[in-house]
């Protein structure tokens, strides 16, 4: 049995191995025009697969237009969309050792928004407002009232999360993790705090769930069968009669049964009133009542900041994965100093190498080809790692 810590052991979902179970998570930038990737999502993301995370996952990506967050929201609903996101997913495995995912999502009533770095109001016309839109009438004194979608329109949202599959596809994309969190808008149709309807997508828990079936199933349907799908869900609303944990587990069956591969179980969003608990792994026990309820493979997040913390995790089998965003963000080279402090070796881009406390100066001085040979074997930098871990350079 091998002794390498969980956080640095391969995870395999369908066709795609991961390296290690560290996934960078999708985080907004805020620094799109018309959900076109800019050069800021070059840098950031290819910062992150160069950072020695197993997998990167690109920021919610809206199916449409009006699925934005914001006016400076990325989107994967256009060629235009479509080919600079590909100039982002080419540099990131040309010159990483990540896997490559993207986040489909649509923000539905909290949508038409300024960035998350400004004040939070609703657009100007000037500035690009749009009709937000939502299972039911609400007015929280921030977000623009919602337009209630119809049959038609949820028609014309269920084939915007088909096309942006299908170009993510094009664009060499490895995973898709479907945003269904956050009070977002699929996260309004489950929650009984947004979501008042009283036809088929209404009332019962079942019939709150429709749409979210719908969605992941006409997405599975036209993803490759080789590669994953995965879906982040608000376990909880915090708030009493909101969603809670046990909805959570029963929504995670179903998606386990229709060939679901993860589920990411972040909490909260969906309304003001929510009293959110927080400390470090405060979510973790949401991955564990979920991976342990339904059999699904889960990510955990929220406030995982330290090696041993997400080791314990992980080989306590509370989850399958480890989630971060805010800590790699503060420390790109989070998994380099990770696999230092858990006794491990992982291989930096060929460029990088010699920045390695011990392998750099071992193999800066060593004294002949048998001693740089023999300090290669050591730290298992065989030529077959260093000409993976240098591709595309």
């Amino acid at each position: 049995m091998s002794n390498k810590p969980m956080l640095f052991s391969p995870f395999r979902m369908r066709e795609l191995e991961l390296p290690n179970r560290i996934a960078f998570g999708p985080m907004c930038q805020y620094d799109a025009i018309d959900g076109v990737a800019s050069d800021w999502h070059l840098m950031h993301l290819g910062n992150m697969a160069m950072s020695g995370v197993g997998l990167v996952i690109a920021e919610a990506c809206a199916v449409e237009p009006q699925g934005r967050i914001s006016n400076l929201c990325l989107g994967l609903y256009s060629d235009k969309c479509e080919s600079e996101l590909k100039r982002v997913v080419d540099f990131c495995k040309n010159y990483g050792n990540a896997k490559f995912g993207v986040q489909l999502a649509h923000a539905g009533r909290k949508g038409a928004v300024t960035a998350s770095f400004m004040v939070r109001r609703p657009l100007t016309k000037e500035e690009g407002w749009w009709q937000p839109e939502g299972p039911s009438f609400i007015d929280d004194g921030i977000h623009s009232s919602p337009a209630v979608l119809d049959q038609e329109r949820i028609e014309r949202i269920k084939r915007a999360w088909v096309d942006s599959t299908r170009r993510a596809d094009r664009i060499g994309v490895d995973l898709i993790e479907l945003h269904f969190a956050h009070g977002y808008l699929i996260n309004q149709f489950l929650s009984p705090l947004t979501n008042f309807r009283d036809d088929e997508y209404g009332g019962t828990r079942e019939k709150r769930m429709r749409l979210a079936l719908e969605i992941y199933d006409l997405c599975r349907a036209v993803w490759p069968a080789h590669k994953p799908m995965g879906v982040r869900i608000s376990a909880v609303d915090w708030v009493e009669g909101g969603w809670d944990i046990e909805d959570s587990v029963a929504f995670a069956k179903e998606l386990h049964a229709r060939g679901c591969d993860y589920i990411c179980t972040s909490s909260g969003g969906v309304t003001m009133k929510q009293k959110i608990v927080s400390g470090p792994g405060y979510q973790v026990p949401f991955a564990h009542r979920v991976r342990e309820g339904s059999g699904i493979a889960t990510m955990a997040i929220g406030q995982i900041t330290e090696p041993k913390q997400a080791e314990e995790i992980l080989a306590s089998g509370k989850a399958d994965m480890i989630g971060m965003v805010r800590r790699l963000t503060y420390n790109p080279r989070w998994p380099w100093h990770a696999a230092v402090e858990l006794g491990v070796h992982v291989d930096y881009p060929k460029r990088y190498r010699s920045c390695h406390p011990a392998v750099g100066p071992a193999l800066k001085f060593a004294e002949s080809k048998e001693q740089t040979e023999a300090l290669q074997k050591l730290w298992g930098l065989n030529q077959q790692a260093a000409e993976k871990s240098g591709a595309g350079s």
